[in-house]
């Protein structure tokens, strides 16, 4: 049964012991400053001007924690489990952040590792795909457990990949976790829904020093935690609610998974080149490149109005896509249409601003005009020719 009052109240408290944590990594920063701050300012996919901690992942997962404590309830033990199973690549995430030595190759092997301990602990693992030529096969476990901790991880890393302006994987991860609760509360399933709102609670608190104006960087410790997290609980929905297609709640992942899936492609296949390589060509970075800085460079006397105007441009289509998910794709065959349209939507909208964005500036736009114009009156007339 679900206690309305006792979930909204789990999720206040993670928001605001997340704040608190939060709130005290940055006003400590000048004592663990050597270590945590991200002073790499000139790095590939760094967009910050000044250096900035990012060791906000300590912060949610202390935000959590105390939420778990604080408001107990009949699923505080499961809660307590998913919990212990994110430690791994947490703490990987959190060492690589620290240290900026930890190899690609061991924080993926943490993250599977963190997969098995939440099929260990709470049963964790996908029962369908919602294939029939594939579904039969589910049935041996190792199969099942394989093809769960590949999508955990997949998606553990999708979400890091798209943390690299303020707010933008906070954002994104809070209206993933938003329609997963929808779900869950759809199907009456308590502990999935109390999950989804202490990820909720502990990424608000987050956010509040992260978006705008960057005071605090989740980090990869954050960016894995949070990301497990989602994954988790798409898996859980899964599992615990046969009524639920595999596909629907994939399809609330769309963005981060589109994004790691076309830069692999991306790097092995156009670029031939190594896909943990990084560069400039993610699908955030572009907007920035070929949106906001050309519209802002010369307006605002503030980096951050840049950097946090990318995550105002890209929260509302995540918004619309998971409400269009959550009320559309309640079949298995209107979620793979969603799916598809999502890609191709992505694919045509990174092409356009790879060949140059969309420039909306007064000035541009009078001068594509006037050339226009030139162009069609010197341009031969049919009774000349």
């Amino acid at each position: 049964m679900l206690d309305a009052p006792l979930l909204v109240t789990t999720l206040v408290i993670a928001a605001l012991a997340s704040f608190v944590a939060c709130s005290m990594i940055v006003a400590t920063q000048r004592w663990h400053g050597g270590m945590s701050l991200d002073r790499d300012l000139a790095g590939k996919q760094k967009f910050h001007k000044v250096p900035v901690p990012r060791i906000g992942g300590a912060g949610l997962v202390l935000g959590l924690a105390c939420a778990l404590f604080l408001a107990p309830s009949d699923m505080a033990p499961s809660v307590a489990a998913l919990l212990a199973a994110a430690m791994p690549v947490f703490a990987i995430g959190l060492a690589e952040d620290m240290t900026k030595r930890v190899s690609v190759r061991l924080r993926f092997v943490l993250t599977l590792a963190s997969g098995l301990l939440a099929w260990w602990l709470l049963g964790a693992v996908l029962p369908r795909l919602d294939l029939p030529w594939l579904d039969g096969l589910f049935g041996w476990l190792p199969l099942a457990l394989l093809v769960t901790v590949v999508a955990v991880a997949g998606v553990t890393h999708a979400v890091n990949i798209i943390d690299g302006f303020n707010g933008l994987a906070g954002g994104t991860v809070l209206t993933i976790l938003s329609g997963a609760a929808f779900l869950a509360w759809r199907c009456g399933d308590a502990l999935v829904l109390e999950l989804a709102l202490l990820g909720i609670g502990a990424a608000i608190g987050f956010l509040l020093l992260d978006f705008p104006r960057g005071l605090l960087f989740m980090g990869d410790g954050g960016a894995y935690f949070l990301g497990f997290w989602c994954a988790e609980c798409a898996v859980l929905l899964v599992c615990r609610n046969p009524q639920v297609s595999s596909w629907q709640v994939l399809a609330l992942h769309a963005y981060p998974v589109t994004e790691v899936l076309y830069s692999i492609f991306r790097k092995k296949v156009l670029r031939r080149m190594s896909v943990t390589m990084p560069d400039r060509l993610h699908l955030h970075m572009l907007v920035y490149r070929r949106c906001i800085r050309h519209h802002l460079r010369h307006r605002v006397a503030r980096p951050w109005v840049g950097n946090a105007a990318v995550t105002a441009l890209v929260a509302p289509w995540t918004a619309a896509w998971t409400l269009a998910v959550v009320v559309l794709g309640t079949s298995g065959q209107a979620a793979v249409l969603l799916l598809v349209l999502h890609a191709l939507a992505y694919v045509a909208v990174y092409v356009r601003l790879l060949r140059g964005g969309w420039r909306l500036h007064p000035a541009a736009v009078a001068r594509r005009l006037a050339r226009a114009v030139r162009a069609r009156a010197l341009r031969p007339s049919r009774v000349a020719r």
